[in-house]
């Protein structure tokens, strides 16, 4: 199977549900209301109820309380809502998912660490609309779990990554693609819009594109996931590329800040999805 067959796979399995695709349809529509969204949402209070602790958290870093989804949508916006519709999905998707192929927790923790660092890399790159690249670190990995699903043998095969073989280039040796391949597939698939799954795509070939800035950091962003999770296999200096640095004017010093960020929040966000994430 290639990438796109096991997305393909997949979508057959947990499609993208209709309040995302009507979410998307009121963004794209002129005279769409802050009521109409909210209605949409409000639909699935639990989810309602997820999205509004999200808001509340130290991503979107505002210092009022925000009660109600409209007052979310007035004060951090329409894309940030479906972008937190996205990660609520992504944990549905896999809510009973289990799997002695993979670390489930070490997933869920690499890659919401990966989410959060890649915003915050993105606002010292002096990067706009940040929230989508929060969706794009958090998803960049999502393949990891479909081809657990679908052909849990090959996924234990690319755990067995050490210092000698990242992540990316084992599963490249034996599935003859990336996790994130099957990411984007899926994201195209669920008419993500380009803007987000664009990074997931390239990221491993950040060194080789010059003029997209989202693909550096959330290149980055993953190599500081990395060595989070492993730090007794891999340490900065010698995953994180320095010239790549240089061109997005970040220093080591917001790299740790990044780091220290992601580190903290990481708790706050798997607490607030834990029953999604875990099961």
């Amino acid at each position: 199977m290639n990438a796109l067959e096991y997305a393909m796979q997949a979508n057959g399995s947990f499609a993208l549900p209709d309040a995302c695709f009507k979410v998307k349809a009121l963004m794209e529509e002129d005279d769409s209301t802050i009521e109409d969204f909210a209605n949409v949402i409000s639909v699935d209070p639990s989810m309602a109820s997820r999205l509004l602790q999200m808001a509340n958290s130290a991503i979107y870093s505002f210092s009022g309380e925000i009660g109600t989804i409209s007052r979310a949508i007035t004060i951090i916006g329409t894309q940030a809502i479906y972008n937190m519709m996205l990660v609520d999905v992504a944990a549905t998707a896999f809510k009973h998912f289990s799997s002695q192929s993979i670390d489930l927790k070490r997933f869920w923790r690499m890659s919401v660490f990966c989410g959060l660092a890649t915003k915050n890399l993105a606002i010292t790159a002096g990067i706009r609309d940040i929230e989508r690249l929060f969706v794009a670190g958090l998803l960049q990995n999502f393949g990891e779990l479909i081809v657990a699903k679908i052909s849990p043998e090959l996924a234990k095969k690319c755990e067995a990554y050490n210092v000698n073989i990242l992540p990316w280039q084992l599963q490249q040796q034996v599935l003859g693609f990336t996790y994130t391949e099957v990411s984007a597939e899926l994201l195209k698939i669920w008419q993500i819009p380009e803007k987000i799954i664009l990074p997931i795509r390239h990221y491993n070939n950040a060194q080789n594109i010059e003029i997209n800035k989202d693909v550096k950091v959330l290149y980055l962003a993953s190599r500081l996931a990395l060595v989070e999770c492993h730090p007794e296999t891999f340490n900065y200096d010698d995953n994180v590329d320095a010239a790549l640095c240089q061109s997005l004017h970040i220093s080591k010093d917001d790299l740790e800040d990044a780091a220290n960020f992601a580190t903290i929040e990481t708790e706050n966000i798997l607490n607030i999805m834990n029953a999604k994430f875990y099961g």
